[in-house]
């Protein structure tokens, strides 16, 4: 590289979601950017995205400012699942760390129309604890971790729908479709048909791919467990879209 040409600037993207994929590919295309895209490897067969690509965890916060230093990143983008909290915490401690600028990508939230029973909660154990009062046959798609908090529900039937086998401890009564969205309306309802299922458990993850699972919900008048989103680390700035966040890449001084 001649010596007036500046370096190009290396951007971290803690990714694994549709939003980080499509920002991925945004930025392979920006002149003068360099893009690491960082999975958690959770899932067996990732959707790669655009660019280099690393897989696993950092060693928590100090792994991480570490890896910001010794790989000289200029700007984090912080585009993973809208419930990975201890991510997102360790990504503002260690970009606080490193001095290294940090910004959020979340995607929306759902929000309740006319017709929706939901039934907002807190946390996993929450939603465990109205099941009982709601249904009988539950349509669990808050991933295949965390069934712990269902456990101890002998009385209840579950229908979980996840990428990935699920991990123990499990409900007893169990059936598992591992299947990777997006999801169409049509099948969402044949599948609330077929098992006869009379409540749906979701985590507030927001965008398209999974919503129509709410739609079908609504037609059919099936109450809906809501798990509430938590909150994001305070301080952190937060736009809802690639453009966005590319807008706010090409703000920062060089």
């Amino acid at each position: 590289m001649d010596s007036a040409t500046p370096a190009p600037r290396h951007v971290l993207l803690l990714g694994g979601t549709t939003e980080a994929r499509a920002l991925a590919g945004l930025l392979a295309e920006e002149p003068g950017l360099r893009v690491t895209s960082s999975l958690a490897g959770r899932v067996a067969a990732p959707r790669l995205p655009p660019g280099e690509v690393r897989t696993g965890g950092f060693g928590g916060v100090a792994g991480m400012t570490d890896w910001l230093r010794r790989h000289r990143v200029d700007a984090l983008i912080d585009a993973t699942h809208p419930f990975a909290e201890t991510i997102s915490s360790h990504a503002a401690l260690a970009a606080a760390g490193a001095h290294v600028p940090l910004l959020a990508l979340r995607r929306p939230g759902w929000a309740p129309g006319e017709g929706d029973d939901w039934h907002p909660v807190g946390s996993l154990d929450e939603a465990a604890a109205v099941l009982p009062e709601l249904g009988r046959r539950v349509f669990l798609t808050t991933g295949r971790m965390g069934l712990a908090a269902f456990a101890a529900l002998d009385r209840l039937w579950f229908l979980l729908r996840s990428v990935d086998p699920p991990e123990s401890p499990a409900p007893r009564r169990l059936r598992t479709v591992l299947e990777r969205g997006p999801f169409a309306l049509e099948d969402e309802r044949r599948l609330l048909a077929e098992h006869r299922i009379d409540v749906l458990v979701t985590k507030d993850s927001g965008g398209a791919a999974t919503a129509p699972k709410l739609a079908a919900a609504r037609e059919a008048r099936i109450p809906v467990v809501v798990v509430r989103r938590p909150r994001a680390p305070e301080g952190v700035h937060a736009v809802a879209d690639g453009a966005a966040a590319l807008d706010w890449l090409r703000s920062l001084p060089r």
